[in-house]
């Protein structure tokens, strides 16, 4: 989870890669309309969210035991907690980073529909996992293999 640009679908295969599981990219799971919403520059609401978010579950669900990773922004606490109801197994990995970084990173994307100029919409929005959440939080100020190393060693805990 995190923010645009932060470098989820990277770290997100990279680690299914290592735990030999399946991986889906949340941005498979949105509509056409939401599509064309962030293509136009223009912030999806939470009611944009909601199938969106059920997709997402609807795929963990399908893993079932043997698991998967799949990204997924959950930039708020409600999101997180719609995706995490009824699915005691699914650990939240936090990917962030100096906005500065990120906001780099997303700039220079080519063929994404997610625009750089949506990039203060997704802060505004952020709401960092509490502890009680017990999400991994990793800097991604590293090459992509330090992180999904560190990601792996709090995973094996």
């Amino acid at each position: 989870m995190g923010v645009s640009g932060v470098g989820k679908s990277t770290i997100g295969q990279g680690l299914a890669a290592a735990l030999g599981a399946p991986f889906a990219d949340a941005d498979a799971f949105h509509p056409p309309a939401n599509v064309a919403k962030m293509s136009a520059g223009t912030p999806l609401t939470d009611d944009d969210r909601w199938p969106w978010l059920d997709a997402i579950g609807t795929w963990l669900d399908a893993r079932g035991e043997a698991g998967g990773v799949v990204t997924c922004s959950a930039l708020k606490r409600v999101y997180r907690d719609r995706l995490l109801a009824g699915r005691p197994g699914v650990r939240l990995l936090y990917l962030h980073g100096d906005p500065a970084l990120v906001m780099a990173r997303q700039a220079a994307r080519v063929n994404h529909f997610m625009p750089a100029s949506l990039m203060a919409s997704q802060y505004a929005t952020l709401e960092p996992p509490g502890a009680d959440e017990a999400a991994i939080a990793l800097e991604v100020d590293d090459e992509p293999a330090a992180i999904v190393a560190a990601a792996l060693k709090h995973l094996t805990r």
